[in-house]
């Protein structure tokens, strides 16, 4: 049985390496910022332990996507406007933050009951697979590649997930928190 809250463990620490390489804070100093040690720091990012409580809830905060600025806004607005299916959602959390109305024509709950909520309860065995392979597929490096995997078709009360090739991109959002762009593949089983 998939585990949102597993999940969401699993990829804390390797998110934590991936935005503090990226914007060349040494572990040291993120330390010194959240007051715990720099021996932490690593074991964190390499996930011999786990932050949890106050430190756990402050590297959430720290890495969770908000699309605030204008720039992020106006990816929002292209998401939300795109022709495609395609959707946006925090990389940490798979938060949706945006989705084109062809993506939404699969959904069966309104758009505004599921924007800014997990869609980890709607993951299928194959998004469910693709979650779990992601750090051996080099997501969680600096310059990760576009990840493509297939999905079987899921049935909820809330959505449908059809029969599909899946395509993620990983975004840097203007504040250094990741999104993770959602799309068919072209080559879309239907």
């Amino acid at each position: 049985m998939f585990d949102p809250g597993t999940a969401l463990s699993r990829n804390l620490g390797p998110s934590l390496r991936r935005w503090r390489v990226l914007y060349r804070v040494k572990q040291q100093a993120l330390a010194d910022e959240l007051g715990v040690s720099q021996s932490r720091i690593s074991r964190w990012e390499s996930g011999t332990s786990e932050p949890d409580g106050l430190d756990r809830a402050r590297i959430e905060r720290l890495l969770l996507a908000r699309p605030d600025s204008a720039a992020d806004r106006a990816l929002v607005e292209l998401v939300s406007s795109n022709s495609a299916p395609v959707h946006m959602v925090c990389d940490l959390s798979h938060r949706l933050l945006a989705v084109s109305p062809a993506r939404a024509q699969d959904w069966h709950a309104g758009v505004n009951e599921l924007m800014d909520r997990p869609l980890w309860p709607y993951a299928s065995e194959g998004i469910q697979a693709a979650e779990q392979s992601l750090g051996a597929k080099g997501w969680f490096e600096p310059h990760a590649p576009d990840i493509v995997f297939s999905t079987e078709r899921a049935d909820f009360p809330e959505m449908t997930i059809p029969e599909s090739r899946i395509r993620i991109t990983r975004l840097a959002l203007s504040d250094g928190r990741f999104a993770r762009l959602v799309r068919d593949d072209p080559d879309r089983l239907a």
